[in-house]
């Protein structure tokens, strides 16, 4: 027998997989749990028109994430900070900062997670900060450090 899983089922598959298993396995187990459902025409095509619209929506997130991107990548993010002479920085600028910096002076709100900072800038001068807009997408933000 032919299901769509429904949820994802441990060592069968993921949700929207078709399988091929055993009448009593689906009709025991399965289908009185919620786990699946019979793979007929009708709920064929149904989950080939949901895989299209999530596909589609998936695509239009991933425009948006390359037009953020692009912005990102011609930023420059600009930071004044207490520091010593030599241009050693008293404090830290650490990914809150920069996130902070970005909604100020650009309007674009990055949560701190995202910024990929390795370690705190205690200098001044210039930093490229690898910012990440989506799972595989990641921009260079320019930020600029001062006194």
């Amino acid at each position: 027998m032919k299901v769509i899983l429904i949820k994802e089922v441990k060592k069968l598959g993921k949700v929207g997989d078709i399988v091929e298993i055993s009448d009593g396995y689906a009709r025991n187990f399965l289908f009185p749990r919620g786990l699946a459902k019979e793979a007929s025409e009708g709920n064929v095509k149904d989950l080939k028109k949901r895989k299209a619209a999530e596909q589609k929506k998936k695509n239009k997130e991933i425009k948006e994430a390359e037009a953020l991107a692009e912005k990102i990548n011609s930023f420059t993010v600009k930071l004044k900070t207490k520091g010593g002479e030599t241009g050693r920085l008293f404090g830290s600028i650490t990914s809150k900062d920069i996130s902070d910096a970005l909604k100020d002076q650009y309007g674009i709100e990055i949560d701190k997670k995202k910024i990929n900072l390795p370690s705190p800038i205690k200098q001044t001068g210039e930093v490229f900060v690898e910012v990440k807009v989506y799972p595989e997408l990641t921009a260079n933000l320019k930020v600029v450090v001062s006194i």
